[in-house]
């Protein structure tokens, strides 16, 4: 039931109310639905101003820099909770019990090893392969193994997709990047946490039998949750858009990988890594300061402000403490790189060219310092970020596909080509 109602007088005399919605949180929602029977669409290139699902999940004020997850702040989430009580509140709606936790964990671990087809599966790629095209082919392909959880109208088969999805992508995350140096594949041990286990698929070697350091397995955690989820980002649109058609969860998945791979979406902490790899040493700050300075220079400062964040990233200010953590740890505030970023750091929260427009560093900017200082190497962030959102992207695919009304997504267009043309014969031409 709407709230109110706004009055649209149309071009062509006649006036229409529109029911007006007021949301938990944000602004308010004109209903424009109405518009196609008067013969009208809306223009909206991005749907910057349009909203395209009702959720339940995740709310932004970037104004205020607020990030909520379910109602509950990332800050708080990020220092009270772990990756997987985090996902257990994004699929569920609420904070798990300590049994609730320790069963949803249970079902996570019963889910972690891949099909052994799917390493066999690996060896149609090349060595040098991006490991991002290795990710949405292998994901996309966890529908030619798991038919048995294929029918999303089915509640069971939902969940169970979720936990495989969820279980199985740093399995799969942690083979593209061994795939690609040539080391042998890390079986899942279901003992560790889930941030532990990755970074222990990730590093491990048969030779010795080192468990990953607890600093960089919470600085993992970090990343995760951060990550999460991000209300209707592209990628997360995307998979709503193809879970629309009624396409498997394996599938809708695949696609939103592909969405996250572009460079304007999922890869802002490996171009901030590039970036500081540019800049090369803290002497050659101010050059590149005036450089971001001028307007007809085409170098940009990444890692720097938010599309969304207009005052400050709330999940930066998680994410510096353990940045100077796992610095601290790897022995590492000596690398160039890392002074080189420090300095950066340092001169944006005290800079006046920094602060007057409000160029805080975002969480791109913390996140690819520390998954380097880890030793993941460039190619591989947009791969961490898919593992972390990928509990965003199911809950989100879920939530969708529960809904009474869903229907399959069909964006209109304000079309500007040829008129209705006449066929002309090829000899006639």
């Amino acid at each position: 039931m709407a709230d109110e109602s706004a009055k649209l007088l149309l071009p062509n005399g006649n006036s229409i109310d529109l029911p007006v919605y007021r949301p938990s949180e944000g602004f308010d929602v004109i209903d424009i639905r109405a518009l196609g029977k008067e013969g009208y669409f809306t223009y909206d290139p991005g749907f910057m101003a349009t909203a395209a699902c009702e959720s339940k999940i995740t709310y932004i004020d970037g104004g205020k820099g607020i990030l909520l997850y379910r109602g509950y702040s990332i800050e708080e989430l990020a220092d009270q909770s772990d990756f997987t009580e985090v996902c257990y509140l994004l699929l569920t709606g609420n904070l798990p019990s300590e049994q609730e936790k320790q069963e949803f964990n249970d079902k996570i671990n019963n889910h972690t090893m891949v099909h052994e087809q799917i390493h066999t599966f690996f060896n149609g790629f090349r060595r040098d392969a991006h490991p991002m095209a290795i990710m949405v082919a292998v994901v996309g392909a966890m529908s030619a193994f798991y038919h048995d959880s294929l029918d999303i109208n089915d509640p069971e088969h939902r969940s169970t997709s979720a936990f495989r999805l969820i279980a199985k992508v740093p399995t799969l995350a942690a083979m593209c990047y061994r795939y690609c140096c040539g080391h042998p594949f890390v079986h899942p041990r279901n003992e560790m946490s889930y941030s532990e286990n990755f970074l222990n698929m990730m590093f491990s070697m048969p030779s010795h039998d080192d468990k990953p350091d607890p600093v960089l397995v919470k600085a993992m955690d970090r990343i995760f949750t951060l990550h999460a989820d991000h209300e209707q980002n592209a990628s997360t649109s995307t998979v709503r858009l193809a879970g629309s058609s009624g396409a498997n969860p394996f599938a809708c998945i695949a696609a939103g990988i592909a969405s996250l791979w572009g460079p304007a979406h999922g890869g802002a902490n490996e171009a901030c890594l590039n970036m500081l790899e540019e800049i090369g040493h803290v002497d050659n700050i101010p050059e590149y300061l005036d450089k971001a300075r001028d307007k007809n220079d085409p170098f940009r400062l990444m890692g720097f402000g938010h599309r969304v964040y207009k005052n400050f990233d709330p999940r930066a200010t998680v994410m510096r403490t353990t940045c100077h953590e796992v610095l601290e740890t790897m022995n590492a505030h000596d690398d160039p790189l890392f002074q080189v970023a420090l300095a950066l750091e340092k001169i944006a929260l005290e800079d006046e060219y920094f602060i007057s427009r409000k160029l805080y560093p975002n969480v791109d900017f913390y996140s690819g310092i520390i998954l380097s200082a880890i030793g993941i190497p460039k190619n591989m962030f947009t791969v961490i970020f898919a593992l972390a959102r990928t509990v965003g992207w199911v809950s989100q695919w879920s939530e969708m596909i529960s809904e009474p009304d869903q229907r399959i997504g069909r964006p209109r267009q304000l079309y500007t080509g040829e008129k209705q043309r006449t066929f002309v014969p090829m000899e006639d031409r």
